[in-house]
Parts: C-alpha cells; structure tokens; sequence
C-alpha cells in the first residue's frame, strides 16, 4: 500500500476507535500530524531547512536530483553508516563549522571566529588587523572556552512523548518545557550505549510546534586550537556597509583544529594532546560553478518563524525589531567613538561591536523587506484560506485558534516590547553590574559573625570582580553607555515598568542622569579597585547596605522577574495554539511536505547557483571577483582597506591554480538555499557533495526570509573555496594546510 494511503487508512481504522474510546484521541491526533508533515509529494521551491532524518520520508531525492545532486541520499545521512553529515558540526556557540582535512581541521567563518581571533589579540599581537598564521602544529593558538560539537546520533521520540502525555505524567504543555525534555534527555542518555562516553551529552527538543520530539546526542571536543585567520581587511572586507548586501567581496573565513587526547577521545587542553583523527572530512573541489549548478548546505540554522500568524508578525516588527534597533543604535555610536580614539578599546570591544551591529542591521532590513516583501498580505492571505480550510473539514479548533493566537498578541505586545528595551539596555548593553546575591550572603554572614562563611564570601566577591572587569571590559567605555541608555529607557517605558534605582535618580540626584551614573561607577565597591580592596579589608553591612550599584543590579533583578512572570501570563497557552496552527497548516498545505523551523539543529537545504533581479533595471551576477575589492579600496575608510599583499598578488595576477578560465580571481557566489543565522559558517557543496564554498550571509533584499521564503528574491552569499585556499595560500604562505587537504581539480 502506498505509504500516504496506509496512514490514512491507519487513521480512519483509529478514528473509529476514537468514538468508544476518547482518551486514544490526542494520541492519534499528535501521531497523524506527525506523518502529514513528514511525508508526501517533493516539493518545487528552495524552501525549506530539512531534517536529515525525515529526507527518505519526505520523498526528497528526486527533487535534490532533479536538481543535479549525483550522490545518493544516503551518502549526505544514514544513522547506519559514516556521511558527509559527519564532516559537519556546531563551531562555538552558534556558529556551523565543517571538517576539511584527516587531521581534525576546521572550517567556518572569520566572523565565527571573530571572538576567538579577538582573544588572542592584543596591542602587540594585533591579529585582527594583522591577520594569523600557524605555518606548523606547534605554533596553532589553544582557546580556552571554544568547542566543536558532532552530532552522533537522532532518535525519533515522538511515541514516548506522546505516551508520557497519555499517561499523564506530563501535560501537553508541559511536554514543551525545559524541565521536561531535559530529564527525558538524561533518562535516554542513561539507557543508551553511548552512557559514559567522553563528551557525551543528550538534547530533547520539539519540532513542528510541539507535533514531533527528536532526541540528539551530541559529542564535544573542547581542545580547539587557532590555525589561521586572514586580516580583518579581508575577513570582514566591506565592514557594516556591505553587510547583508550584494554584491559583496569578503574573505569571510576562518581556520581552527580539533585536538583529542591518544585515543582520539574529548579532553580539556593539554600539550599532550594531538589532532583529532576524524572519521569523515569533506573532499575540496576547484572545479568551479556555474549558474544553474546544483548547491546543497548543510549547517545548524538558529531560528526561523515561519509559521507566525500576520498579527504575530507585526509583534516582531513593533515588540521586538524596532526597540532593538533604537538601543543598539545608541550603544553603538558609543563605542564606534570610543574604539575609533584607542586600539586597546578597539581591541576590547571589536567582537561585542561585531555582534550588536550585525542584528541591529537585520532588524532594519527585516522590517524593510517585511513591508517591500508584503509578508503581512501573504500571512493575511494564508490565514484566510485556512479559515476556508477549517470550515470545509467542520474542524471548530482549527476555526478557533488564528483568533486565539491574535488575542495572544494583545495581551503581550506592550509586555514584549518593555521585555525588549529591558534586555537590550541592561543584559547586552550596560555591562556594569554588582553580584547582589553574594553580598546578600555576606550581609547574612556578617550579621550572625560567622568567619568561615565571611571567608567564602569574600572569596566569591573576588573571583566575580575580576569576571566584572575583565580584560574586554573598560569602565569609562561602559560609563558613557550607561549614559546614553538609562535616559533612553525611561523614555521608552511606562513609568510604572521602571527599576525602583530610577526613584533614586529622581530623588538623590534630581533627575541627573550624568550623576548618578558617575556615582555608580566611581563610589560602588566593584566602582574601582581601590574601593573594591577597601571593602574586602573591611566588609561592613553599612557599606553594602547604601551601595548604588547592589541596589541597582537588585533592582534591575526584581524588574526582570516581574516582566517575565507577566509575559508568562499572558502566552497561557500559546504553545498549544501554535502547535495546533501549524498542525493544521501541515494538513491543508499537503500534499506538499513543510520543513519545521530551525531551532539550531542539523539541516540541509538544497537549490542552485543563480543570480538574481532585485528591482526593475538591476541584475546582480552570481559571482564578484578580486576586481571588485580593488574597486571598493578606499584608503581613507577602514571598512574598505585592501592589505599591500593583496594588492601585489592581484597586480601580480599571482592567482596559482585558483583562478578562473578567464584569468580572474573569484571571491564570492549566490545560491537560492535557504539559510538563517547559524548557518554561518555551513559547507556549500555542489552535486559529489564536494566543498565549493562557506556560506556566511544573506542578502538584504530578503531579510524578512526568516518569517516567509521568497523564492525569487531569497540568496544565500558564500566565500568561495578557491578564494579561500587563493588567501592561506599565496598570502598567508600556509603551504602546510593546503598540503593536509584533498583537493580536486
């Protein structure tokens, strides 16, 4: 029986059942949507994060070949066998990095890298602008706090969710939350064979609203050393101008290695310590591409929101992309000013700078794009024909639950954009902060005499500030951010949603900001060094008790809490209308399968190399050259400085085996995948699933992409393999890297 029939047929021999027997009705409805957004017909667009583990269901090889993959799909994922899926992994924290050698090298981007190359740097050792390279073993950089991920194995746990919420050992709601999906990761991980094994661990996450539960263990490598970076000339070539914009000239790359100890196992830094041996790396290709050539991405896409609803659309726009632009905006003409006047804070704060601008940029251009795009008509639209759909079947909670989600909205909108400016202005913005909860103990300790617990106290309060002032932290740099921001805040709030240190402003200080932030920084116990060594030689509770920074940081604490358990709330039940919406949006869309959104685990995405027509008269190519950056130089604009070497190589025409037939040195290439933040850093390969290139932005047309593909507009900007090896080699001079890969021509 063709395997769509057989579910239905399941399905209408069960729904027989469900009359005489209505507690089987969740377990049903859960296990049918399940297999609706699994399976059917391929679909025809480039949309679409797949899960490696639904390909064979979801019936998608004859469109991946159709499109010019000429391996098979068990060659990219077989839970059985060693895949190109082996040669991927999460770099850091929230970044894709791909293995391109036997011995553990690491690819991803320079901006992936970007905090790693920055802790290495320094006044003397300036590798951001210099750019590094380890021409051996001994001299490739350990970084502390860096780690690579595999993922070892899927397990589909949908059935024991489900049997959990049955029994009633977990309510459907509660099936979603942390707690629950944790402790379920720790009971399959103590019942499996990989229990015990160095650095394993487990992670239980929801999929489509709540409808599917995957379980994936997950094996970290913490010995990751720095191998070669390129010049932030190179590395981030264009700076914030050419962000998310094409055409674009960036040697967005980055090189690190995996270390293990002598059985090839995890291990924590040790010179003892030697290159990972991995069991699958992925083969280089100099062949070149075309328009038109089959492209496939795998990575670790962060979050995509596709299945929002018009109204929650707008909560995007409003609650979230607008505060987060105007505060960063704030905080970032700061530090420009500031890292501009000093190396030591360019230095300092170049990786935060990074961060902050790269999200500030995507929140313009996603509500540009949202409103240039009509993604609010489009999810109007799609909400309509659903009505339509859910009155067709008679289907009252399907009727019910567009409006259940929009009632949702009007309750958290002033609560999500408070929740915004609040995490915006006093978690990413104002850094200064005091550990009120470690003077809370030593008040308590202090009041009963008790030395020991004194003691520990103040040895607590040592180690957290030196955390506070850290060697990327400057204090008067974050004083004058303080200054920008507190006013702001009070200007976007209700006064009523204020921290209660406000009142302090207002009655010590009159209402001077500019006081009370110099009173913060300079007369608190973590204000300084000196006040700080005072204080430790003489603790007193008068000293904790009148100290502005403690009855700031507890203040701002209280508030927070206070939010969140508003937002919490107000969402009641959310989760349970949005799984019950994407539910039934996988059931009118079929025959057609739809892709769960990301949520930082392992997907690919396939489509093709391909320019594109942003607006009527503009065609952009697929491709940007060399030539390109030496007509973007600009000596007098740090964003678009060409190094000496680079120019002498392009003068030069010292391209080696890289360059095009023509004689041109390739920089850049698009391609129609669908990718999101997390994804930085991904493979791009082409049909024999060989390397051609590492994805590492999208393009500004499309930003609004996360909530809604665009199949003529989406592109996917990769740094293209041959300018990648052209810049280790012939600039960096790392013959010794080129040699440990395989490269085919």
């Amino acid at each position: 029986m063709n395997y769509f029939f057989r579910i239905f047929a399941i399905r209408t021999k069960k729904e027989r059942i469900i009359f005489t027997q209505k507690k089987h009705m969740k377990k049903l409805r859960l296990a049918v949507m399940a297999l609706i957004c699994a399976v059917f017909s391929p679909v025809k667009a480039d949309e679409g994060m797949w899960l490696l583990q639904l390909m064979q269901e979801q019936n998608l090889a004859d469109q991946m070949k159709a499109r010019g993959l000429n391996i098979n799909i068990s060659d990219i994922y077989n839970p059985n066998e060693v895949t190109l899926k082996d040669a991927v992994g999460i770099f850091g924290g929230g970044c894709t990095g791909e293995i391109i050698s036997p011995d553990g090298l690491i690819l991803t981007n320079h901006h992936c890298g970007y905090g790693a190359i920055q802790q290495h740097s320094s006044v003397e050792h300036d590798y951001l602008t210099d750019g590094f390279w380890a021409k051996n073993r001994s001299e490739e950089l350990p970084t502390p706090g860096l780690t690579f991920r595999f993922v070892e194995r899927i397990v589909d746990i949908t059935e024991k969710v489900n049997s959990d919420i049955e029994k009633g050992k977990v309510t459907e709601a509660e099936a979603f939350g942390y707690t629950y999906l944790d402790e379920m990761a720790k009971k399959e991980l103590k019942s499996s064979d990989l229990k015990g094994k160095p650095g394993i661990s487990a992670q239980a996450l929801p999929f489509y609203a709540g409808n599917k539960f995957y379980l994936f263990f997950i094996k970290t490598y913490s010995d990751i050393r720095m191998v070669a970076a390129p010049p932030s000339s190179i590395g981030k070539f264009g700076g914030e101008t050419d962000n998310w914009m094409w055409p674009r000239h960036t040697g967005d790359f980055s090189m690190f290695r995996i270390y293990a100890d002598k059985n090839g196992e995890p291990a924590e830094y040790s010179p003892e310590n030697v290159p990972l041996k991995v069991k699958k790396y992925l083969t280089i290709s100099l062949k070149g591409l075309q328009e038109g050539d089959y492209a496939m991405i795998m990575g670790f896409p962060g979050s995509t929101s596709r299945y929002l609803t018009e109204s929650e659309v707008k909560l995007r726009m409003e609650g979230t992309n607008i505060p987060r632009i105007l505060i960063r905006e704030a905080r970032q003409a700061v530090l420009k000013q500031e890292m501009s006047a000093s190396d030591k804070v360019r230095i300092q704060y170049a990786s935060k700078f990074a961060a902050s601008s790269n999200y500030w940029k995507n929140s313009i251009g996603m509500n540009k794009a949202i409103k240039d795009n009509k993604v609010l008509e489009a999810k109007a639209a799609q909400e309509a024909a659903f009505l339509r759909f859910a009155k067709e079947k008679n289907n009252s909670e399907y009727s019910e639950v567009i409006s259940g989600i929009d009632a949702y909205v009007d309750r958290v909108t002033p609560l999500r954009t408070q929740a915004t400016f609040f995490s915006e202005v006093f978690r990413s913005g104002i850094e200064y902060n005091a550990p009120f909860l470690t003077f809370e103990a030593l008040k308590t300790a202090l009041q009963k005499n008790n030395k020991k617990d004194i003691e520990n106290s103040l040895e607590d309060l040592k180690k957290q500030y030196a955390s506070v002032h850290n060697k990327d932290y400057d204090h008067e740099v974050d004083r004058k951010v303080a200054k920008a921001l507190l006013p702001l805040y009070a200007e976007k709030v209700p006064a009523e949603a204020l921290p209660d240190f406000y009142k302090t402003i207002q009655t010590r200080f009159a209402g001077n900001y500019e006081k009370y932030v110099d009173a913060l920084y300079d007369e608190t116990i973590f204000g300084n060094e000196k006040n700080f060594n005072a204080f430790i030689s003489n603790p007193t509770i008068e000293a904790i008790d009148n100290d502005l920074a403690i009855q700031y940081s507890e203040d701002k604490q209280a508030t927070q809490k206070k939010l969140s358990d508003k937002l919490s709330e107000a969402s009641q039940d959310i989760e349970l209308l949005h799984k019950t919406y994407v539910r039934g949006l996988c059931e009118m869309y079929a025959p057609t399968p739809k892709a769960p959104d990301a949520n930082f685990t392992i997907r690919l995405t396939y489509g093709n190399v391909k320019s594109y027509d942003p607006k009527d008269g503009v065609h952009y190519k697929y491709y940007t050259t060399l030539k390109g950056v030496m007509e973007k130089e600009d000596p007098n604009n740090p964003e678009f400085v060409v190094p000496t070497k680079l120019k002498e190589l392009y003068e030069r025409k010292d391209y080696g085996r890289y360059a095009l037939p023509n004689g041109e040195m390739p920089t850049c290439f698009l391609t129609t995948n669908d990718i999101t933040g997390g994804n930085s850093g991904s493979p791009v390969l082409n049909g024999n699933g060989e390397l051609i290139g590492a994805a590492f932005d999208g393009n500004w047309e499309s930003l609004s992409g996360d909530i809604n593909f665009d199949n003529n507009l989406q592109r996917c900007i990769a740094v293209d393999i041959r300018y990648i090896l052209f810049i280790v080699d012939k600039l960096g001079g790392c013959q010794n890297l080129i040699n440990e890969m395989n490269i085919v021509e």
